[in-house]
């Protein structure tokens, strides 16, 4: 797989998230099964891997560690701090969280957790409005220099904040959602990260699924899944937003292709420092997935994408409230 940049880190132009290996979809794998998928998307050409502390939360880090020990040379390993999970949750979980004190910690109980000396690439999970960015980049410049930390990032900060972090700690990447259907980033981000030589790492490229087009408004949603408290997710929202899905099966049979490689194809094509991270449980999704890299478009088809994009509306916000609430940064 060809490699891309997130600031001067070198990766492969689509990563690897694996959040979907905690129960935020419902039962996950059992821990054999999802070292020999993780290991197997290592040996399919990514080499780029997103966890986090809150994942799990904890258990996340744990397996991943686990999984990549033995390729630990040949791999990137992202993952975040930020959340307050030792802390009072609130009614949709933790917090904010990113004291200068509590980073320190938090850094060493991850190279215990992920089993390394150091972590390529920390992001600050959700910016914290207790504390200034310039502390926290200061404290990411610290376990820089002392070699616990290669690259600091970022995740759902705003243009202000970003340059903020990076007069002190240069930013390699910045992590916010950004797909087909959720385009905030355009807006301000991505020129910023242009600008600055940060790249963007697209969480839940393929929308959680629906961009897959294989979810539909009669698709049942456990009670337990993320997924069946976000608006986006009603069943009233997937049957008006099935437009969307229209519009990509169309491309996708005129290219020979799917809509999930139609999607993330798409998101290649918009800057060439974005790597999106989808996540799946499935090692023949993380093939499909893939394959978007052999997608090619012109110009005149993205322009075609972008013009029928234009004329469907999104019903439903990406996140519910009290989630919309930490992407304020």
């Amino acid at each position: 797989m060809k490699t891309r940049m997130l600031g001067e880190l070198a990766v492969s132009e689509i990563g690897y998230g694996t959040m979907s290996f905690t129960s935020i979809y419902g039962q996950s794998p059992d821990k054999a099964e999802s070292i020999r998928i993780i290991r197997g998307a290592h040996d399919l050409g990514i080499t780029l891997f997103d966890t986090a502390e809150a994942y799990g939360p904890w258990t996340n880090e744990e397996l991943v560690g686990e999984a990549l020990a033995p390729i630990r040379d040949e791999v990137i390993i992202a993952s975040k701090f930020g959340f307050d999970l030792e802390g009072r949750f609130g009614a949709t979980g933790p917090g904010t969280n990113s004291r200068p004190e509590r980073i320190r910690s938090v850094v060493d109980a991850m190279l215990t957790r992920l089993r390394t000396d150091r972590i390529d690439l920390l992001y600050q999970h959700r910016v914290d409005p207790n504390v200034p960015i310039e502390d926290v980049a200061g404290t990411v410049k610290d376990l820089v220099a002392a070699g616990k930390v290669g690259h600091f990032g970022l995740s759902e900060a705003s243009a202000a904040t970003i340059r903020r972090a990076h007069e002190v700690q240069p930013v390699a990447a910045l992590q916010s959602e950004y797909s087909l259907w959720t385009r905030d980033p355009e807006a301000e981000v991505l020129a910023v990260c242009e600008e600055l030589g940060i790249g963007f790492v697209p969480w839940s490229p393929l929308g959680q699924g629906f961009l897959t087009g294989t979810i539909s408004a009669a698709t049942a949603i456990g009670e337990n899944d993320f997924r069946s408290y976000q608006p986006r997710y009603t069943e009233e929202a997937r049957l008006a937003n099935q437009a969307l899905i229209d519009l990509l099966h169309r491309v996708a049979v005129a290219r020979g292709c799917t809509p999930a490689q139609i999607a993330l194809a798409w998101l290649l094509y918009r800057k060439p420092f974005i790597v999106p991270i989808p996540g799946t449980r499935k090692l023949e999704r993380i093939r499909e997935n893939i394959g978007a890299a052999d997608v090619v478009f012109s110009s005149d088809d993205i322009r075609d994408i972008d013009d029928a994009l234009a004329r469907i509306e999104i019903h439903g916000a990406r996140l519910n409230e009290e989630h919309l609430k930490l992407t304020n940064g």
